[in-house]
Protein backbone atom coordinates (compact mmCIF):
# COMPACT_ATOMS: atom_id res chain seq x y z
CA UNK A 1 0.00 0.00 0.00
CA UNK A 2 1.53 3.35 -1.05
CA UNK A 3 1.45 6.60 0.92
CA UNK A 4 -1.63 7.91 -0.91
CA UNK A 5 -3.55 4.70 -0.31
CA UNK A 6 -2.58 4.79 3.38
CA UNK A 7 -3.99 8.31 3.71
CA UNK A 8 -7.23 7.37 2.00
CA UNK A 9 -7.57 4.24 4.15
CA UNK A 10 -7.27 6.32 7.34
CA UNK A 11 -9.83 8.85 6.09
CA UNK A 12 -12.25 6.06 5.16
CA UNK A 13 -11.86 4.48 8.62
CA UNK A 14 -12.67 7.86 10.18
CA UNK A 15 -15.71 8.26 7.91
CA UNK A 16 -17.02 4.80 8.90
CA UNK A 17 -16.80 5.74 12.60
CA UNK A 18 -18.42 9.13 11.92
CA UNK A 19 -21.27 7.42 10.05
CA UNK A 20 -21.93 4.44 12.32
CA UNK A 21 -20.29 5.08 15.69
CA UNK A 22 -17.23 4.03 17.70
CA UNK A 23 -18.24 0.35 17.63
CA UNK A 24 -17.05 0.32 14.03
CA UNK A 25 -13.57 1.66 14.78
CA UNK A 26 -10.92 -0.45 13.08
CA UNK A 27 -13.22 -1.80 10.36
CA UNK A 28 -11.18 -2.40 7.20
CA UNK A 29 -12.53 -0.17 4.39
CA UNK A 30 -11.25 -2.76 1.86
CA UNK A 31 -9.55 -0.13 -0.28
CA UNK A 32 -8.12 -1.51 -3.55
CA UNK A 33 -6.88 -0.10 -6.84
CA UNK A 34 -9.72 0.33 -9.29
CA UNK A 35 -9.92 -2.49 -11.83
CA UNK A 36 -10.92 -0.08 -14.58
CA UNK A 37 -9.47 3.47 -14.88
CA UNK A 38 -12.86 4.85 -16.00
CA UNK A 39 -14.15 4.21 -12.44
CA UNK A 40 -11.31 6.20 -10.88
CA UNK A 41 -8.10 5.19 -9.15
CA UNK A 42 -9.29 3.45 -5.97
CA UNK A 43 -12.37 1.61 -4.85
CA UNK A 44 -13.59 0.96 -1.28
CA UNK A 45 -15.69 -2.20 -0.99
CA UNK A 46 -16.52 -2.02 2.71
CA UNK A 47 -20.26 -1.34 2.17
CA UNK A 48 -20.91 -4.91 1.06
CA UNK A 49 -19.36 -6.44 4.19
CA UNK A 50 -21.04 -3.88 6.52
CA UNK A 51 -24.50 -4.45 5.10
CA UNK A 52 -24.95 -7.67 7.10
CA UNK A 53 -23.94 -6.00 10.38
CA UNK A 54 -26.12 -2.92 9.87
CA UNK A 55 -29.07 -4.59 8.17
CA UNK A 56 -29.03 -1.96 5.45
CA UNK A 57 -28.57 -2.09 1.70
CA UNK A 58 -24.91 -1.71 0.66
CA UNK A 59 -25.78 1.34 -1.41
CA UNK A 60 -27.25 3.12 1.64
CA UNK A 61 -24.14 2.28 3.67
CA UNK A 62 -21.87 3.58 0.90
CA UNK A 63 -23.88 6.81 0.73
CA UNK A 64 -23.61 7.28 4.52
CA UNK A 65 -19.82 6.77 4.46
CA UNK A 66 -19.35 9.06 1.45
CA UNK A 67 -21.34 11.78 3.22
CA UNK A 68 -18.81 11.78 6.09
CA UNK A 69 -15.73 11.27 3.90
CA UNK A 70 -13.43 14.26 3.43
CA UNK A 71 -10.82 13.52 0.79
CA UNK A 72 -10.99 16.91 -0.89
CA UNK A 73 -7.21 17.44 -0.71
CA UNK A 74 -6.52 14.20 -2.55
CA UNK A 75 -9.55 13.21 -4.60
CA UNK A 76 -12.48 14.45 -6.57
CA UNK A 77 -15.84 14.00 -4.76
CA UNK A 78 -16.45 10.25 -4.20
CA UNK A 79 -18.88 8.47 -6.49
CA UNK A 80 -21.04 5.45 -5.66
CA UNK A 81 -21.27 2.75 -8.29
CA UNK A 82 -22.91 -0.65 -8.62
CA UNK A 83 -24.34 -2.19 -5.44
CA UNK A 84 -22.25 0.05 -3.17
CA UNK A 85 -18.67 0.61 -4.37
CA UNK A 86 -17.12 3.92 -3.30
CA UNK A 87 -14.99 5.11 -6.23
CA UNK A 88 -12.22 7.64 -5.69
CA UNK A 89 -10.40 9.57 -8.41
CA UNK A 90 -7.16 11.36 -7.60
CA UNK A 91 -7.05 15.07 -8.31
CA UNK A 92 -4.66 16.18 -11.00
CA UNK A 93 -3.35 18.91 -8.68
CA UNK A 94 -2.57 16.28 -6.04
CA UNK A 95 -0.63 14.14 -8.53
CA UNK A 96 1.32 17.19 -9.68
CA UNK A 97 2.20 18.10 -6.10
CA UNK A 98 3.38 14.53 -5.38
CA UNK A 99 5.64 14.49 -8.44
CA UNK A 100 7.00 17.94 -7.63
CA UNK A 101 7.83 16.70 -4.12
CA UNK A 102 9.95 13.74 -5.29
CA UNK A 103 11.99 15.56 -7.95
CA UNK A 104 14.84 16.36 -5.55
CA UNK A 105 14.58 13.07 -3.64
CA UNK A 106 17.23 10.46 -4.60
CA UNK A 107 14.89 7.80 -3.18
CA UNK A 108 12.06 9.00 -5.44
CA UNK A 109 9.59 9.18 -2.57
CA UNK A 110 10.30 5.69 -1.22
CA UNK A 111 10.58 5.93 2.58
CA UNK A 112 13.22 3.88 4.36
CA UNK A 113 12.07 1.27 6.88
CA UNK A 114 10.75 2.84 10.08
CA UNK A 115 12.48 0.20 12.20
CA UNK A 116 15.63 -1.10 10.43
CA UNK A 117 16.55 -4.65 11.38
CA UNK A 118 19.55 -6.94 11.23
CA UNK A 119 18.70 -9.31 8.38
CA UNK A 120 20.66 -12.26 7.01
CA UNK A 121 20.28 -13.48 3.44
CA UNK A 122 21.82 -16.94 2.93
CA UNK A 123 22.28 -17.51 -0.80
CA UNK A 124 24.41 -18.97 -3.61
CA UNK A 125 26.25 -21.60 -1.46
CA UNK A 126 28.27 -23.65 -3.97
CA UNK A 127 30.40 -26.63 -2.94
CA UNK A 128 34.18 -26.44 -2.72
CA UNK A 129 36.03 -28.43 -5.42
CA UNK A 130 32.98 -28.33 -7.67
CA UNK A 131 32.18 -25.78 -10.35
CA UNK A 132 29.23 -23.44 -10.13
CA UNK A 133 26.56 -24.67 -12.52
CA UNK A 134 23.07 -23.68 -13.66
CA UNK A 135 21.69 -25.01 -10.36
CA UNK A 136 23.40 -22.12 -8.55
CA UNK A 137 21.97 -19.49 -10.89
CA UNK A 138 18.63 -18.82 -9.20
CA UNK A 139 19.86 -18.77 -5.61
CA UNK A 140 22.65 -16.35 -6.53
CA UNK A 141 20.50 -13.95 -8.57
CA UNK A 142 17.37 -14.02 -6.37
CA UNK A 143 19.37 -13.77 -3.14
CA UNK A 144 21.35 -10.79 -4.41
CA UNK A 145 18.20 -8.93 -5.48
CA UNK A 146 16.52 -9.55 -2.12
CA UNK A 147 19.65 -8.32 -0.32
CA UNK A 148 19.79 -5.18 -2.50
CA UNK A 149 16.14 -4.32 -1.77
CA UNK A 150 16.56 -4.83 1.98
CA UNK A 151 19.74 -2.72 1.96
CA UNK A 152 17.94 0.05 0.05
CA UNK A 153 15.22 0.00 2.69
CA UNK A 154 17.85 0.69 5.34
CA UNK A 155 18.18 -2.75 6.90
CA UNK A 156 21.55 -4.02 8.16
CA UNK A 157 22.02 -6.95 5.78
CA UNK A 158 24.57 -9.72 6.16
CA UNK A 159 24.98 -11.54 2.82
CA UNK A 160 26.17 -15.04 3.71
CA UNK A 161 27.65 -17.63 1.37
CA UNK A 162 27.20 -20.95 3.21
CA UNK A 163 29.66 -22.89 1.04
CA UNK A 164 30.08 -26.64 1.32
CA UNK A 165 33.67 -26.70 2.56
CA UNK A 166 33.58 -29.60 5.04
CA UNK A 167 32.67 -33.26 5.08
CA UNK A 168 33.83 -36.74 4.15
CA UNK A 169 34.40 -35.89 0.46
CA UNK A 170 37.46 -33.88 1.49
CA UNK A 171 39.19 -37.04 2.68
CA UNK A 172 38.92 -38.36 -0.87
CA UNK A 173 40.13 -35.10 -2.42
CA UNK A 174 43.07 -34.65 -0.03
CA UNK A 175 44.18 -38.27 -0.48
CA UNK A 176 44.14 -37.80 -4.25
CA UNK A 177 45.95 -34.49 -3.93
CA UNK A 178 48.76 -36.24 -2.04
CA UNK A 179 49.13 -38.66 -4.94
CA UNK A 180 49.14 -36.25 -7.88
CA UNK A 181 50.53 -33.05 -6.29
CA UNK A 182 52.67 -34.25 -3.36
CA UNK A 183 54.70 -31.03 -3.26
CA UNK A 184 51.54 -28.96 -2.80
CA UNK A 185 51.19 -30.16 0.78
CA UNK A 186 54.56 -28.74 1.83
CA UNK A 187 54.72 -25.50 -0.13
CA UNK A 188 53.11 -22.18 0.72
CA UNK A 189 52.48 -21.36 -2.95
CA UNK A 190 48.97 -21.19 -4.35
CA UNK A 191 47.82 -24.38 -6.01
CA UNK A 192 46.60 -24.59 -9.59
CA UNK A 193 45.24 -28.05 -10.30
CA UNK A 194 43.50 -26.97 -13.49
CA UNK A 195 39.93 -28.14 -14.03
CA UNK A 196 38.43 -28.74 -10.59
CA UNK A 197 35.58 -30.81 -11.96
CA UNK A 198 38.01 -33.13 -13.73
CA UNK A 199 40.09 -33.37 -10.54
CA UNK A 200 36.99 -34.28 -8.51
CA UNK A 201 35.91 -36.93 -11.02
CA UNK A 202 39.35 -38.56 -11.07
CA UNK A 203 39.44 -38.60 -7.26
CA UNK A 204 35.99 -40.21 -7.21
CA UNK A 205 37.08 -42.84 -9.73
CA UNK A 206 40.09 -43.72 -7.52
CA UNK A 207 37.84 -43.89 -4.48
CA UNK A 208 35.26 -46.16 -6.14
CA UNK A 209 37.84 -48.51 -7.65
CA UNK A 210 40.42 -48.94 -4.88
CA UNK A 211 39.65 -50.21 -1.35
CA UNK A 212 43.10 -49.19 -0.12
CA UNK A 213 42.54 -45.64 -1.39
CA UNK A 214 39.13 -45.61 0.36
CA UNK A 215 40.79 -46.35 3.69
CA UNK A 216 43.43 -43.69 3.03
CA UNK A 217 40.64 -41.19 2.33
CA UNK A 218 38.88 -42.09 5.58
CA UNK A 219 42.11 -41.56 7.48
CA UNK A 220 42.46 -38.12 5.88
CA UNK A 221 38.99 -37.25 7.21
CA UNK A 222 40.13 -38.21 10.71
CA UNK A 223 43.31 -36.15 10.29
CA UNK A 224 41.30 -33.17 8.99
CA UNK A 225 38.91 -33.26 11.94
CA UNK A 226 41.88 -33.61 14.32
CA UNK A 227 43.54 -30.54 12.76
CA UNK A 228 46.65 -32.24 11.32
CA UNK A 229 48.78 -29.44 9.88
CA UNK A 230 49.56 -30.92 6.43
CA UNK A 231 45.97 -32.12 5.93
CA UNK A 232 44.58 -28.72 6.90
CA UNK A 233 47.04 -27.13 4.48
CA UNK A 234 45.75 -29.36 1.66
CA UNK A 235 42.14 -28.52 2.58
CA UNK A 236 42.91 -24.79 2.50
CA UNK A 237 44.56 -25.12 -0.92
CA UNK A 238 41.45 -26.79 -2.34
CA UNK A 239 39.19 -24.15 -0.81
CA UNK A 240 41.31 -21.30 -2.13
CA UNK A 241 41.32 -22.63 -5.69
CA UNK A 242 37.52 -22.93 -5.58
CA UNK A 243 37.17 -19.41 -4.19
CA UNK A 244 39.21 -17.99 -7.07
CA UNK A 245 36.92 -19.68 -9.58
CA UNK A 246 33.76 -18.67 -7.73
CA UNK A 247 34.97 -15.07 -7.64
CA UNK A 248 35.18 -14.92 -11.43
CA UNK A 249 31.44 -15.67 -11.56
CA UNK A 250 30.58 -13.28 -8.73
CA UNK A 251 32.46 -10.41 -10.38
CA UNK A 252 30.76 -11.09 -13.70
CA UNK A 253 27.37 -11.01 -11.95
CA UNK A 254 28.33 -8.11 -9.63
CA UNK A 255 27.59 -10.18 -6.51
CA UNK A 256 29.01 -9.39 -3.08
CA UNK A 257 29.04 -12.08 -0.41
CA UNK A 258 30.63 -12.89 2.93
CA UNK A 259 31.83 -16.48 2.93
CA UNK A 260 31.04 -18.48 6.04
CA UNK A 261 31.21 -22.14 5.14
CA UNK A 262 30.14 -25.29 6.93
CA UNK A 263 33.61 -25.54 8.52
CA UNK A 264 32.95 -22.32 10.45
CA UNK A 265 30.26 -24.08 12.49
CA UNK A 266 32.13 -27.35 12.99
CA UNK A 267 33.31 -26.47 16.55
CA UNK A 268 29.68 -25.79 17.53
CA UNK A 269 28.14 -29.11 16.47
CA UNK A 270 28.72 -31.00 19.72
CA UNK A 271 27.05 -28.12 21.59
CA UNK A 272 23.95 -28.49 19.41
CA UNK A 273 23.66 -32.16 20.41
CA UNK A 274 24.18 -31.27 24.09
CA UNK A 275 21.42 -28.62 23.97
CA UNK A 276 19.02 -31.08 22.38
CA UNK A 277 19.85 -33.72 24.98
CA UNK A 278 19.26 -31.26 27.84
CA UNK A 279 15.90 -30.27 26.33
CA UNK A 280 14.76 -33.90 26.29
CA UNK A 281 14.10 -33.82 22.54
CA UNK A 282 16.87 -36.22 21.56
CA UNK A 283 15.97 -39.87 20.95
CA UNK A 284 18.42 -42.66 20.09
CA UNK A 285 17.25 -44.62 17.07
CA UNK A 286 19.35 -47.45 15.58
CA UNK A 287 22.44 -45.90 17.14
CA UNK A 288 21.76 -42.42 15.73
CA UNK A 289 20.65 -39.41 17.77
CA UNK A 290 17.43 -37.95 16.36
CA UNK A 291 14.56 -35.59 16.98
CA UNK A 292 11.12 -36.84 15.93
CA UNK A 293 9.02 -34.17 14.28
CA UNK A 294 5.35 -33.32 14.03
CA UNK A 295 3.82 -33.44 10.58
CA UNK A 296 6.57 -35.53 8.94
CA UNK A 297 5.85 -39.21 8.39
CA UNK A 298 6.95 -42.03 6.10
CA UNK A 299 4.66 -44.01 3.78
CA UNK A 300 3.53 -46.19 6.66
CA UNK A 301 2.48 -43.11 8.62
CA UNK A 302 5.32 -43.45 11.13
CA UNK A 303 7.00 -40.21 12.32
CA UNK A 304 10.23 -39.33 10.53
CA UNK A 305 13.30 -38.42 12.57
CA UNK A 306 15.72 -35.58 11.91
CA UNK A 307 19.14 -37.14 12.50
CA UNK A 308 21.56 -34.77 14.26
CA UNK A 309 24.33 -37.28 14.99
CA UNK A 310 24.92 -40.44 12.99
CA UNK A 311 25.62 -43.84 14.56
CA UNK A 312 29.34 -43.44 13.78
CA UNK A 313 29.43 -40.16 15.72
CA UNK A 314 29.50 -37.95 12.63
CA UNK A 315 27.22 -35.02 11.92
CA UNK A 316 25.19 -34.04 8.88
CA UNK A 317 23.67 -31.02 7.13
CA UNK A 318 20.86 -30.68 9.66
CA UNK A 319 23.32 -30.40 12.56
CA UNK A 320 25.30 -27.72 10.72
CA UNK A 321 22.14 -25.81 9.82
CA UNK A 322 20.98 -25.92 13.45
CA UNK A 323 24.39 -24.64 14.60
CA UNK A 324 24.37 -21.85 12.01
CA UNK A 325 20.82 -20.87 12.93
CA UNK A 326 21.71 -20.65 16.60
CA UNK A 327 24.87 -18.62 15.83
CA UNK A 328 23.01 -16.20 13.57
CA UNK A 329 20.49 -15.44 16.29
CA UNK A 330 22.81 -15.33 19.29
CA UNK A 331 26.00 -13.89 17.78
CA UNK A 332 24.87 -12.07 14.62
CA UNK A 333 21.71 -10.86 16.41
CA UNK A 334 19.61 -11.31 13.26
CA UNK A 335 15.89 -10.53 13.42
CA UNK A 336 15.05 -12.09 10.07
CA UNK A 337 17.00 -14.96 8.51
CA UNK A 338 16.26 -15.68 4.85
CA UNK A 339 17.35 -18.91 3.17
CA UNK A 340 17.29 -18.79 -0.65
CA UNK A 341 17.36 -22.39 -1.90
CA UNK A 342 15.51 -24.63 -4.33
CA UNK A 343 12.00 -25.75 -3.41
CA UNK A 344 13.25 -29.30 -2.89
CA UNK A 345 14.82 -28.24 0.41
CA UNK A 346 11.50 -27.01 1.80
CA UNK A 347 10.98 -30.01 4.07
CA UNK A 348 14.56 -29.84 5.34
CA UNK A 349 14.19 -26.24 6.48
CA UNK A 350 10.72 -26.84 7.92
CA UNK A 351 12.26 -29.61 10.04
CA UNK A 352 15.27 -27.54 11.11
CA UNK A 353 13.02 -24.59 12.04
CA UNK A 354 10.71 -26.86 14.02
CA UNK A 355 13.60 -28.33 16.03
CA UNK A 356 15.05 -24.87 16.71
CA UNK A 357 11.66 -23.65 17.98
CA UNK A 358 11.15 -26.72 20.17
CA UNK A 359 14.53 -26.28 21.85
CA UNK A 360 13.72 -22.60 22.49
CA UNK A 361 16.35 -20.95 20.31
CA UNK A 362 13.94 -18.70 18.36
CA UNK A 363 12.84 -15.54 20.21
CA UNK A 364 9.42 -14.12 19.40
CA UNK A 365 10.94 -11.19 17.49
CA UNK A 366 12.98 -13.39 15.12
CA UNK A 367 11.53 -14.49 11.77
CA UNK A 368 12.82 -17.49 9.82
CA UNK A 369 12.02 -17.54 6.12
CA UNK A 370 12.69 -20.16 3.47
CA UNK A 371 12.59 -18.54 0.01
CA UNK A 372 12.05 -21.48 -2.37
CA UNK A 373 12.50 -21.37 -6.12
CA UNK A 374 11.71 -23.70 -9.00
CA UNK A 375 13.92 -25.37 -11.58
CA UNK A 376 15.60 -23.93 -14.69
CA UNK A 377 14.30 -25.98 -17.62
CA UNK A 378 15.52 -26.38 -21.17
CA UNK A 379 13.30 -25.54 -24.11
CA UNK A 380 12.25 -29.20 -24.16
CA UNK A 381 10.64 -28.67 -20.75
CA UNK A 382 13.18 -30.91 -19.02
CA UNK A 383 15.96 -30.02 -16.58
CA UNK A 384 18.40 -27.69 -18.36
CA UNK A 385 21.38 -29.73 -19.65
CA UNK A 386 24.05 -29.51 -22.32
CA UNK A 387 23.52 -31.43 -25.58
CA UNK A 388 25.69 -34.18 -24.17
CA UNK A 389 23.47 -34.39 -21.10
CA UNK A 390 25.90 -32.75 -18.68
CA UNK A 391 25.00 -30.04 -16.17
CA UNK A 392 25.47 -26.58 -17.69
CA UNK A 393 28.46 -24.72 -16.25
CA UNK A 394 27.39 -21.29 -15.04
CA UNK A 395 30.41 -19.62 -16.63
CA UNK A 396 29.53 -21.17 -20.02
CA UNK A 397 25.92 -20.05 -19.69
CA UNK A 398 26.92 -16.43 -19.00
CA UNK A 399 29.57 -16.37 -21.73
CA UNK A 400 27.02 -17.66 -24.24
CA UNK A 401 24.54 -14.89 -23.29
CA UNK A 402 27.24 -12.24 -23.78
CA UNK A 403 28.35 -13.81 -27.09
CA UNK A 404 24.79 -13.78 -28.43
CA UNK A 405 24.25 -10.18 -27.29
CA UNK A 406 27.49 -9.25 -29.08
CA UNK A 407 26.39 -10.90 -32.34
CA UNK A 408 22.96 -9.23 -32.13
CA UNK A 409 24.50 -5.79 -31.57
CA UNK A 410 26.92 -6.21 -34.49
CA UNK A 411 23.97 -7.07 -36.75
CA UNK A 412 21.98 -4.03 -35.60
CA UNK A 413 24.94 -1.71 -36.11
CA UNK A 414 25.36 -2.96 -39.67
CA UNK A 415 21.64 -2.49 -40.39
CA UNK A 416 21.72 1.05 -38.95
CA UNK A 417 25.09 1.79 -40.61
CA UNK A 418 26.44 2.89 -37.24
CA UNK A 419 30.12 2.96 -36.40
CA UNK A 420 31.02 2.12 -32.79
CA UNK A 421 34.29 1.22 -31.10
CA UNK A 422 35.02 -2.38 -30.15
CA UNK A 423 35.19 -1.24 -26.53
CA UNK A 424 31.62 0.11 -26.75
CA UNK A 425 30.34 -3.07 -28.42
CA UNK A 426 31.98 -5.32 -25.81
CA UNK A 427 30.60 -3.29 -22.90
CA UNK A 428 27.05 -3.18 -24.29
CA UNK A 429 27.17 -6.93 -25.02
CA UNK A 430 28.37 -7.68 -21.49
CA UNK A 431 25.66 -5.57 -19.84
CA UNK A 432 22.86 -6.80 -22.11
CA UNK A 433 23.92 -10.46 -21.86
CA UNK A 434 24.25 -10.55 -18.07
CA UNK A 435 21.14 -8.40 -17.58
CA UNK A 436 19.12 -10.67 -19.86
CA UNK A 437 19.99 -13.74 -17.80
CA UNK A 438 19.24 -11.99 -14.50
CA UNK A 439 15.98 -10.41 -15.63
CA UNK A 440 14.69 -13.61 -17.26
CA UNK A 441 15.06 -15.32 -13.89
CA UNK A 442 13.79 -12.51 -11.66
CA UNK A 443 10.77 -11.71 -13.83
CA UNK A 444 9.37 -15.19 -13.13
CA UNK A 445 7.50 -15.96 -9.94
CA UNK A 446 10.40 -17.61 -8.13
CA UNK A 447 8.24 -20.50 -6.92
CA UNK A 448 7.69 -21.67 -10.52
CA UNK A 449 9.97 -23.52 -12.91
CA UNK A 450 10.92 -21.51 -15.98
CA UNK A 451 12.23 -22.32 -19.46
CA UNK A 452 15.66 -20.91 -20.23
CA UNK A 453 15.67 -19.42 -23.74
CA UNK A 454 18.43 -17.14 -25.02
CA UNK A 455 16.22 -15.97 -27.89
CA UNK A 456 13.40 -14.86 -25.58
CA UNK A 457 15.55 -13.25 -22.90
CA UNK A 458 17.56 -11.24 -25.49
CA UNK A 459 14.46 -10.07 -27.38
CA UNK A 460 13.96 -6.29 -27.50
CA UNK A 461 10.20 -6.79 -27.34
CA UNK A 462 8.25 -7.92 -24.31
CA UNK A 463 9.13 -8.24 -20.66
CA UNK A 464 12.90 -8.56 -21.05
CA UNK A 465 16.05 -6.78 -19.89
CA UNK A 466 16.85 -5.39 -23.37
CA UNK A 467 13.38 -3.80 -23.47
CA UNK A 468 14.01 -2.14 -20.08
CA UNK A 469 17.53 -1.05 -20.99
CA UNK A 470 16.31 0.39 -24.28
CA UNK A 471 13.55 2.38 -22.53
CA UNK A 472 16.19 3.95 -20.26
CA UNK A 473 18.62 4.61 -23.14
CA UNK A 474 15.78 6.12 -25.19
CA UNK A 475 15.22 8.75 -22.51
CA UNK A 476 18.93 9.55 -22.41
CA UNK A 477 18.69 9.94 -26.18
CA UNK A 478 16.06 12.64 -25.67
CA UNK A 479 18.52 14.42 -23.40
CA UNK A 480 21.29 14.23 -26.03
CA UNK A 481 19.03 15.23 -28.92
CA UNK A 482 17.74 18.31 -27.13
CA UNK A 483 21.08 19.08 -25.44
CA UNK A 484 19.23 18.82 -22.12
CA UNK A 485 20.88 18.31 -18.75
CA UNK A 486 18.12 16.71 -16.67
CA UNK A 487 19.89 17.75 -13.46
CA UNK A 488 19.53 21.40 -14.43
CA UNK A 489 15.75 21.29 -14.80
CA UNK A 490 15.51 22.40 -11.18
CA UNK A 491 12.26 22.31 -9.27
CA UNK A 492 10.04 23.40 -12.13
CA UNK A 493 6.41 22.42 -11.75
CA UNK A 494 4.97 19.31 -13.37
CA UNK A 495 1.76 20.00 -15.30
CA UNK A 496 -0.43 17.02 -16.21
CA UNK A 497 -2.83 17.60 -19.09
CA UNK A 498 -2.79 14.65 -21.50
CA UNK A 499 -4.20 11.26 -20.51
CA UNK A 500 -0.83 9.57 -21.17
CA UNK A 501 0.85 12.07 -18.81
CA UNK A 502 -1.65 11.24 -16.08
CA UNK A 503 -1.24 7.49 -16.59
CA UNK A 504 2.56 7.78 -16.41
CA UNK A 505 2.41 10.05 -13.35
CA UNK A 506 0.16 7.66 -11.42
CA UNK A 507 2.47 4.77 -12.18
CA UNK A 508 5.59 6.67 -11.14
CA UNK A 509 4.00 7.25 -7.74
CA UNK A 510 3.49 3.51 -7.12
CA UNK A 511 7.20 2.70 -6.68
CA UNK A 512 7.08 2.87 -2.87
CA UNK A 513 4.18 0.40 -2.76
CA UNK A 514 5.99 -2.08 -5.00
CA UNK A 515 9.28 -1.98 -3.10
CA UNK A 516 7.46 -2.32 0.20
CA UNK A 517 5.63 -5.42 -1.05
CA UNK A 518 8.88 -7.04 -2.26
CA UNK A 519 10.53 -6.23 1.08
CA UNK A 520 7.81 -8.21 2.83
CA UNK A 521 6.96 -10.99 0.36
CA UNK A 522 10.45 -11.42 -1.17
CA UNK A 523 9.06 -11.76 -4.70
CA UNK A 524 11.32 -9.72 -7.04
CA UNK A 525 9.08 -10.47 -10.03
CA UNK A 526 6.68 -7.81 -8.69
CA UNK A 527 9.36 -5.18 -9.21
CA UNK A 528 10.00 -6.55 -12.71
CA UNK A 529 6.30 -6.30 -13.55
CA UNK A 530 6.21 -2.72 -12.29
CA UNK A 531 9.23 -1.67 -14.36
CA UNK A 532 7.81 -3.35 -17.46
CA UNK A 533 4.45 -1.58 -17.07
CA UNK A 534 6.25 1.71 -16.38
CA UNK A 535 8.25 1.29 -19.60
CA UNK A 536 5.03 0.66 -21.54
CA UNK A 537 3.38 3.71 -19.96
CA UNK A 538 6.39 5.82 -20.96
CA UNK A 539 6.34 4.51 -24.54
CA UNK A 540 2.63 5.38 -24.79
CA UNK A 541 3.38 8.86 -23.40
CA UNK A 542 6.20 9.39 -25.94
CA UNK A 543 4.40 7.74 -28.87
CA UNK A 544 3.85 10.11 -31.81
CA UNK A 545 0.33 8.89 -32.45
CA UNK A 546 -1.21 8.47 -28.99
CA UNK A 547 1.25 10.41 -26.82
CA UNK A 548 2.60 13.94 -26.60
CA UNK A 549 5.40 16.03 -28.01
CA UNK A 550 8.34 16.61 -25.67
CA UNK A 551 11.25 18.51 -27.23
CA UNK A 552 8.90 20.19 -29.74
CA UNK A 553 6.38 21.28 -27.08
CA UNK A 554 5.97 24.87 -25.93
CA UNK A 555 6.79 25.98 -22.39
CA UNK A 556 5.82 25.26 -19.68
CA UNK A 557 4.71 21.87 -21.08
CA UNK A 558 8.17 21.17 -22.54
CA UNK A 559 9.99 21.35 -19.19
CA UNK A 560 7.16 19.50 -17.43
CA UNK A 561 7.40 16.63 -19.90
CA UNK A 562 11.18 16.56 -19.67
CA UNK A 563 10.79 16.18 -15.89
CA UNK A 564 8.44 13.24 -16.48
CA UNK A 565 11.08 11.72 -18.76
CA UNK A 566 13.77 12.19 -16.13
CA UNK A 567 11.63 10.76 -13.32
CA UNK A 568 10.90 7.73 -15.49
CA UNK A 569 14.60 7.19 -16.26
CA UNK A 570 15.56 7.57 -12.60
CA UNK A 571 12.84 5.13 -11.56
CA UNK A 572 13.99 2.58 -14.13
CA UNK A 573 17.61 2.99 -13.08
CA UNK A 574 16.80 2.61 -9.39
CA UNK A 575 14.47 -0.35 -9.95
CA UNK A 576 16.92 -2.16 -12.21
CA UNK A 577 19.78 -1.55 -9.75
CA UNK A 578 17.69 -3.32 -7.07
CA UNK A 579 17.54 -6.29 -9.45
CA UNK A 580 21.32 -6.17 -9.85
CA UNK A 581 21.07 -4.76 -13.39
CA UNK A 582 23.30 -2.00 -14.75
CA UNK A 583 21.80 0.54 -17.20
CA UNK A 584 23.33 1.83 -20.45
CA UNK A 585 23.32 5.45 -21.58
CA UNK A 586 23.49 4.31 -25.20
CA UNK A 587 22.71 1.02 -26.95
Amino acid sequence: MNATQEKLKVQLEQAIVAAFGADFAGVDPILVSASNPKFGDYQANVALSLSKKKGLQPRAIADAIALKLDVSEICEPPEIAGPGFINLKLKTAYLEAQLNAIQADPRLGVPAAKTPKREIVDFSSPNIAKEMHVGHLRSTIIGDSIARILEFQGHDVLRLNHVGDWGTQFGMLIAYLREVYPDALTTANALDIGDLVSFYRKAKQRFDADAVFQETARQEVVRLQAGAEDTLHAWKLLCEQSRREFQVIYELLDIKLTERGESFYNPLLSGVVEDLEKSGLLVENQGAKCVFLEGFTNREGEPLPLIVQKSDGGYNYATTDLASLCYRIQQDEAKRIIYVTDAGQGNHFAQVFQVARKVGWIPDDVELVHVPFGLVLGEDGKKFKTRSGDTVRLRDLLDEAISRAYADLKTRLQEEERQETEEFINEVARVVGISAVKYADLSQNRTSNYIFSYDKMLDFKGNTAPYMLYAYARIQGISRKGDINFKELGNNAVLLEHETELALAKYLLQLDEVISSVEQDLLPNRLCEYLYELSKKFNQFYDRNQGVQVLEAQEPQRTSRLILCDLTARTLKLGLSLLGIQVLERM
